[in-house]
Parts: C-alpha cells; structure tokens; sequence
C-alpha cells in the first residue's frame, strides 16, 4: 500500500492506513529523533506521538503534498521541544543494540569495532550541541536537506540554518579533533 493508498485509509478511520504508515516511516523516524535527543527511549516516545497526532491530524493533510516530508518535520520540531525540555546531556552506554538502527557498513570485525568507537565519538559530539543545532545538523546531513528545505522544515529563515549549522561545524570540529577513535580514523 502506498502513501495516498494509506492516508485515504486513514482519513476513512481505518487504523490499517496508520499502522502502513507506521511501518514505513518508523525507522527514519526514530533514528531521526534519537540523533537530535540522543535517548532511545524518549525518541520512540516522541515518535509513537508524532504517529497518534498525524493520524488525528489527518483530516487537514493536503493530500498534493508529500506526507512523508509532513511527518518529519512534525518529528524533528517535536524532538527539538523535547530535547529542549529535558536540557540534559544523555549517557550513550548500552545504547549499542540501538544504534545497530543506524547504517552500518563495516567490513571486517576490526573496522566494524572502530566504526562503533568513531560512530560513539560522533554520537557524543552530537550531544554537546544545543537542540535547534542538531536538529540543523540532521536535516542537512543526515536526512540530506538543503539548507532552505531544512530552514522550512524549522520555520526560521534560511540565514538561521547557516548560522546554526556554521556553529555546530565549529563546536564538532573542536571535540572531534580532540578524540583519539576520530584521530585513528
């Protein structure tokens, strides 16, 4: 079933349509909402209540717009509160199985295990930048964005992206630099 196949579902009150849906998009969602919250278990909380309200908000969906651009900009700004909200810095130990989520393209079981420790350099690096920075981050390099698409997604002005993004540049290359997995890689 396709995206109009499932939103029409959906529109009629069927939960068949969300739960295609839901099968479609929930990866992407929940690593998209982990890297900008950096907890696993308040980015599938997050997640599951950006599925409930695009199903009740279904009804004002426009239909000639792509839903899956929809969807994630509802995810990333309600990462970005919640992020907000909690200002912490999460602990990525035994996140491990998690993370097995997000690309994996090592060869060897040697590059695998220095994939992991540049991944957890990364993934560290990523905590230290504020919410509205990491969600720029994301967008742009990890959903693959431009920065006008990313700057409508956040509804700021482009400028703000650039800014926002030329500052995290900035602050990940001072920690990155100091890391010793980054400096063997």
């Amino acid at each position: 079933m396709d995206d109009a196949q499932a939103i029409a579902r959906m529109k009629r009150g069927d939960i068949g349509g969300l739960a295609a849906i839901v099968e479609r998009y929930q990866v992407k969602a929940v690593r998209t909402a982990y890297l900008i919250m950096q907890d696993r278990a308040a980015a599938e909380d997050v997640v599951q209540n950006c599925f409930l309200n695009a199903y009740r908000a279904i009804g004002g969906f426009d239909a000639s717009r792509p839903f899956e651009a929809w969807f994630l900009r509802s995810v990333v700004n309600a990462s970005v509160q919640a992020a907000k909200k909690t200002a912490q810095n999460v602990s990525l130990e035994g996140n491990d199985a998690f993370e097995m989520l997000l690309k994996d393209d090592a060869a060897s079981p040697e590059a695998a295990m220095e994939w992991m420790e540049q991944r957890k350099a990364v993934q560290a690096a990523l905590a230290a930048l504020s919410p509205e920075q990491r969600a720029a981050v994301v967008l742009r390099y990890y959903l693959d964005l431009s920065e006008a698409e990313a700057a409508q997604k956040l509804e700021v002005a482009p400028g703000t992206i650039r800014w926002r993004l030329h500052e995290a540049r900035k602050r990940l290359a001072v920690i990155l630099r100091s890391n010793p997995a980054i400096q063997e890689g």
